[in-house]
């Protein structure tokens, strides 16, 4: 018998890659889904009392500037310098202001304690975390594509799935924490309780940092290039990739905040308990974890636009049969419902992004391009969508409506632009400037 083929440096350094890639991206998810989903438990009474119009203000301003608005400045941010100084570098200091931020805010004074100071710092932790948030992804998900080329040029999707993958599991880790805290009394919960999921975070903060420094430098980015104008000037100067990018992703977000976190509201609202939700995003998550790398892979094989396509397809066309399904009442239904939605329809969408968003441009922009347009859409799709979704519900007077005509809008814009795309998964990622995004008569980029 022929001895197996021992692993080579290379391949040996692309899974640390994807490893690194899938605990950054895991953390990002699980900050985010842990503060959303305590805040919605403990942190009005804790953080922000209604009592004072003062604070109610400062709330208000930070709970939309944290959560989105940060974002955009910090892929300009972090892709400037990661498409100046380096990749890793970068991927190191987001992770660590991301963890950092959610430790600190488990050890945060409440407004008892300290008055106004209280939100405050939480407004200026959660700006931090956005920051950090706009910067990671970008990061993540091109060292793995890069690194990929190398060695793995025709399976980049695949690989890029790892960073994808953090999504679900990140969501399933924040629903385990909080469902188990949530479990304990309710005075325990609101003094200490709600602090560990926070305090959790600087485990997954320290295995994460471990990876990430045995992971070298992007092999793309190492090779010789001549000095551009700074990266953003570079990509607005000629903007439609960038705009692309954001549209091809707003239905995967729009999906995945309407699903998730704005579900959990909208179930409980409808009598659902609390575990019953978390249960159903819990199942939903572990349903993504199958599919996302599934998608992917495919999209290596029969290009990144038909794959989206369908997903964008199938959400549209599941938006008011799962919306019908969450009012039936039923938790069963609920399951099977999340199930469809987020865990088949929106991850199907979501698996190729890396993928298609990092090929879309050159290696001396790529990181400042793709996180731009990643982040954009996450503004739009997730950040809007359910302030849009809770003001259509409460104008109409209830029923699903308007969530289900969202899920189409956000949809719709994803198949179109797919048609507006060239493909691009046979494309090699040489060193350059910017690529276009938009099909040539030759299908070969501009």
């Amino acid at each position: 018998m022929q001895p197996s083929p021992q692993p080579t440096p290379e391949s040996r350094q692309l899974r640390t890659v994807a490893l690194s890639g899938l605990l950054g991206t895991a953390v990002e998810f699980y900050d985010f889904l842990v503060y959303g989903t305590v805040a919605a438990l403990v942190f009005g009474d804790l953080f922000f009392p209604e009592a004072d119009p003062a604070v109610g203000t400062v709330a208000a301003f930070g709970t939309f500037a944290a959560g989105y608005l940060a974002r955009p400045l910090g892929g300009i941010l972090f892709g400037h310098f990661g498409d100046r100084v380096g990749r890793k570098s970068m991927m190191l200091l987001t992770m660590l202001l991301m963890g950092s931020g959610s430790f600190l805010i488990g050890l945060l004074p409440t407004y008892d304690a300290i008055g106004v100071w209280a939100p405050v710092l939480l407004v200026l932790l959660r700006v931090v975390q956005g920051v950090a948030i706009g910067g990671e992804w970008g990061g993540a998900t091109l060292m793995v594509v890069e690194h990929a080329e190398r060695t793995q040029g025709t399976r980049r999707g695949l690989w890029s799935s790892f960073t994808q993958l953090g999504a679900p599991l990140g969501s399933l880790l924040s629903a385990g924490v909080v469902t188990l805290v949530s479990a304990l009394p309710d005075d325990d919960f609101r003094s200490w309780g709600w602090r560990v999921p926070f305090l959790l975070s600087v485990v997954l903060l320290g295995v994460g940092l471990f990876v990430r420094l045995k992971v070298a430098e992007s092999p793309l980015f190492t090779k010789p290039a001549p000095r551009e104008r700074p990266p953003v000037l570079e990509v607005l100067r000629r903007p439609k990739p960038v705009v692309l990018a954001a549209c091809v992703g707003i239905g995967a977000f729009t999906a995945q905040s309407l699903l998730t976190s704005f579900m959990i509201s909208y179930a409980v609202d409808e009598g659902y308990s609390r575990p019953q939700v978390l249960t159903a995003v819990t199942v939903a998550s572990a349903v993504a974890l199958l599919v996302l790398p599934t998608a992917s892979a495919l999209s290596d094989r029969v290009g990144r636009r038909p794959v989206v396509l369908t997903g964008a397809l199938a959400s549209a066309a599941l938006a008011f049969p799962v919306l019908a399904l969450v009012d039936s009442g039923s938790p069963g239904l609920l399951i099977l419902a999340l199930a469809l939605g987020h865990g088949v329809a929106q991850s199907t969408m979501y698996g190729p992004l890396g993928a298609l968003l990092t090929e879309m441009f050159g290696t001396r922009v790529r990181y400042t391009g793709a996180s731009l347009g990643y982040q954009a859409a996450t503004l739009v799709g997730a950040g809007f969508s359910p302030l849009i979704a809770s003001g259509l519900l409460a104008s109409n007077g209830g029923g699903s409506t308007p969530v289900s005509l969202l899920l189409c809008c956000g949809a719709a814009i994803t198949a179109l632009t797919v048609w507006r795309i060239r493909e691009t998964h046979t494309d090699t990622l040489e060193p350059g400037t910017i690529r276009s995004a938009t099909p040539t008569p030759e299908g070969t980029p501009r």
